[in-house]
Order: C-alpha cells, then structure tokens, then sequence
C-alpha cells in the first residue's frame, strides 16, 4: 500500500482488470481509508432514513457517507450546524463525509426556483421563503457543515434537452466552478481537517460536451473528479456511453464518483468502465416503498406469494427474518419493515462493490459480473 503519507487526501490504485476499465483501490483521508470501488450511503438531513449509526457502522461498516447541503441550509441550518462544530458531531459520525452541492435539489423545485448568471433565486419546500445560492455561498455553506468532500456548484440539465440549451448550460457550470474554485482558496476549515473541493463533469447525453467538460474541470487540481447529470431519465445506454466517454479523458491516478447512479445493475456496468465512488437514494427509498435487491433477485414485499414462505429474505445478507414475516410487516404497517428492507438494500449494495473490489483483486471481475448482472435484476 503506497499512499503518500505526506497529502491529507490520496489515492492509490491496486489492481486494475485485464478485461475492463475496473479498478480497485484506496482512498485515504484524516478519518480513514476508503476502500475502492464504494458505495456511499445517502444521509440527505444528517441521516440515513429509518437507520441508526450502530447500523451503518457495525453492521454495514460504511466508510463514508454522503449529506446535502440544500437540506441541511434549510434544515437545522448553518448556525446550527456551526454550534455543534460541524456534521460530524452533529451526527455522532467520526468517518468521512461528501456534500452534495444542491444543484440537483435545487434543479428540481422546477418552477420554485430562477437561474442566473449570479447563481440560484429559489423558495424553500419546507416554507416557501426565499433563497439565494451561489457558487460563492454554496462554498461557505460546505465550509460551515465541515464535510471531507464538497462538490462544486453546476446545474443539472433535464433529460431530454436541446443541444443549445446543454451548451449554455454547461458553460454556466463552467464559470461557476472557476468561481467555486476561487473561494475555496480564499477560505479555510472550520474544523482542524482538511476538506476538498470537486469538481462535476456537466453535458447531458452530448459526446462532444461531456469531453469538452471533462477536459475544463482539469484545469482545475482535485484529489476527485466527478461526472453528474447523468441517471435522469436517458437510456442506460447513454449513460454507459457518456461514462466511458468521460473516464477515457479523467486521469487514471484519480478516483471517479458516479454521481445517483443507481441500480445494482448500473453500479456493476459502471465500475467496469472505471468508477469508483457511487451514491444513489435507491437502496433505502426502494426499501422504504417494500422493494427489495437480494442476492437471489428482487423482492417485491408486499406481494402475497409470500404470505407463507419462510425461507430467508437474503441467505447471504438477512438470513435473520423471513420473506413471511418481511411482508407481514409492511402489510400491517410496522416500522421495522422499512428498516429490514432499507438495510437489506445496503447490505446489498455495499456487498456488491466490496466482492467486486474481491473479484478486481483477484481477476476474476468479468465473468463475475456477468453472471451477478443475471441474478440481481431477476424478479423473485
């Protein structure tokens, strides 16, 4: 393990597959090391719905997670989070943390909100006052919450759009990351660790944007670099293809963050391309709404074949309850069938990528991931 004990935040690469892009490595920050590739679980409001951190940290043994920044200005708000010396002793969570920026929370109040060069107008959906983000202050607001990683400010275009309507936008995002970047060195941490500033790859499903973007955001040095937009509605062919198209310009001694993307499916395929770090609200929304990712397929909970089946929710991962019981509490409304749902769901996806991180190591991804490809998307 060759990681520079000299840099706050490095990155090393182990072993890379002989039949793909796929890449394992490490990640090292001030709270540990992150294996690659990972899943980071989403914590939107300083949680991970319905999970308490014995879960996260005992059980699902997360080696970060991810928190939002739109949220958490609304809610508790900065001077909270400031009172409390930041998101980690807020949350009572001692392992790395990324912010996302809010652009995409903000893109999608639609109607809610008004873009301008300056930065975002838009009314909260808790209360409907007004608001005002930009790059400048999207930057202060990460200062204040204290995570490891923040992400730049950028717009998330809608799918489908123009290719006029992509280009200004992508341009915008570009001129916001300059000024993201200007205030990042301008200001310092709050909380004696070091934290780092990243930036997005924009263009929709547009090759010659998405190369034109990949190439800008070099211009700036990160110790990440992050591809967003994509995972909103296009063919899941688009995206493998944007994917690849960004990753073949990124630099190979960088982690790559797949930003909501997604499936159990979409992570595998995107790791063979050569992604690092995923985040998606998937596993614990899907959980919550009684869909289940198992090893053997996906469960739908609330479906009465399982009425009277006994056997394990997940043999592997929650042999613990019964498909029966799963469902007999969903269908009498009990808390505790979101929760067994929600952390079956991240058992699945942190399993995924640790035993795809195993097969990388050992040289046996490919195969591996085409015979997974066909279980995990079966319906049970």
């Amino acid at each position: 393990m060759n990681i520079d004990s000299g840099r706050i935040l490095d990155f090393v690469i182990e072993h890379k597959d002989r039949d793909s892009a796929a890449r394992a490595g490490l990640l090292r920050t001030q709270r540990g090391l992150i294996p690659t590739p990972i899943f980071m679980p989403v914590g939107t409001a300083a949680t991970v719905k319905g999970l308490h951190r014995h879960f996260l940290l005992n059980d699902l043994d997360a080696p970060i997670v991810l928190a939002n920044t739109y949220h958490l200005y609304l809610r508790p708000g900065i001077q909270v989070l400031e009172g409390a010396g930041g998101i980690h002793r807020f949350m009572n969570w001692d392992r790395p943390v990324l912010t996302d920026s809010g652009g995409y929370q903000v893109y999608s109040l639609g109607a809610m909100r008004k873009l301008t060069e300056e930065g975002v107008k838009f009314r909260s959906h808790i209360d409907g006052s007004s608001h005002l983000f930009t790059p400048e202050r999207v930057v202060d607001i990460q200062r204040s919450i204290g995570a490891e990683f923040m992400m730049a400010f950028d717009e998330c275009t809608p799918y489908p759009c123009e290719h006029s309507y992509a280009k200004r936008s992508l341009g915008l995002t570009h001129r916001w990351l300059d000024r993201c970047m200007l205030r990042y060195r301008e200001t310092a941490p709050l909380y004696n660790h070091e934290q780092a500033l990243i930036p997005i790859v924009q263009g929709s499903v547009y090759p010659d944007l998405r190369k034109e973007s990949a190439t800008r955001v070099l211009e700036h040095e990160a110790p990440l670099y992050a591809i967003g937009g994509l995972s909103v509605g296009e063919p899941a062919e688009d995206m493998y293809a944007m994917t690849a198209d960004v990753c073949a310009i990124l630099p190979q001694e960088k982690p790559r963050y797949l930003m909501g993307v997604g499936t159990p499916a979409n992570i595998l395929e995107s790791i063979a391309l050569g992604i690092d770090m995923f985040d998606c609200v998937m596993p614990t929304r899907n959980g919550r709404n009684g869909t289940l990712f198992s090893t053997e397929g996906v469960i739908a909970a609330r479906n009465k074949k399982w009425e009277n089946d006994h056997s394990p929710i997940d043999p592997l991962l929650t042999p613990e309850y019964s498909k029966a019981y799963l469902r007999h509490l969903f269908v009498a409304g009990e808390m505790l069938g979101p929760i067994i749902a929600s952390l079956q769901n991240l058992r699945l996806y942190l399993w995924l990528v640790r035993e795809a991180r195993k097969q990388i190591l050992e040289g046996s991804f490919a195969s591996w991931k085409s015979e997974m490809l066909v279980k995990l998307m079966q319906k049970m």
